[in-house]
């Protein structure tokens, strides 16, 4: 299988530490795209236009991350990334929901600072997403504890969510009042999988 990718999107970062959780990383080949350039072929993969996109042996895809995520713990044969049904399941699920959350308020920032002109960004708008991610770091320092130190769905998303802070947002630093937070993600942020992912500096 075949995953459309860039190194700098989190929900691709995120696919490729779930694989490695499953032990068939070795399975998945990269394909280095870039959604933004002018003849990219990537809407033919995914007519969203986003990464990730997972094209299959049989040359069908898959998209977005959650769907690839879950295809890749069913191919490694279940219950690897993602926990069987039952309260586990739905923790990490919705920690996935966070995690991406956070990610896609990120994002959205980001593109309203890199991509709008100058004199049409919105500080309200830009607020508003901040709000969003400053909500759910704080949920996250309340749950820091329970978080533990395996990696599921939930953990690897959230783990993604920070790292994607530090890289894009590195001045507004989300340890400030957050420290049971800090030290997990200190912990966390040492395993391979996601050294191994880090975008390019």
């Amino acid at each position: 299988m075949k995953l459309r990718y860039s190194a700098t999107s989190p929900y691709v970062r995120k696919v490729l530490m779930v694989a490695a959780a499953c032990g068939i990383a070795d399975r998945v080949q990269r394909d280095p795209t870039d959604p933004w350039a002018a003849d990219t072929t990537l809407g033919h993969d995914n007519p969203l236009g986003k990464v990730p996109a997972l094209v299959l042996d049989d040359g069908s895809t898959l998209y977005d991350s959650p769907v690839i995520c879950e295809y890749l713990d069913w191919a490694a044969g279940g219950g690897k990334a993602i926990p069987a049904p039952g309260p586990a399941r739905w923790t990490a699920l919705r920690r996935q929901a966070l995690g991406d959350g956070i990610c896609d308020a990120a994002i959205l920032r980001r593109l309203e600072q890199t991509q709008r002109p100058a004199e049409r960004r919105s500080d309200t708008w830009d607020a508003r997403q901040k709000g969003h991610v400053t909500r759910a770091l704080n949920a996250l320092e309340a749950e820091a504890g329970a978080l533990g130190d395996g990696l599921d769905i939930g953990t690897i998303s959230i783990l993604v969510a920070l790292g994607y802070l530090d890289f894009r947002f590195a001045s507004e630093d989300w340890r400030q009042g957050r420290p049971a937070l800090a030290a997990w993600y200190a912990k966390a942020a040492a395993h391979p999988s996601f050294r191994d992912t880090a975008p390019p500096s």
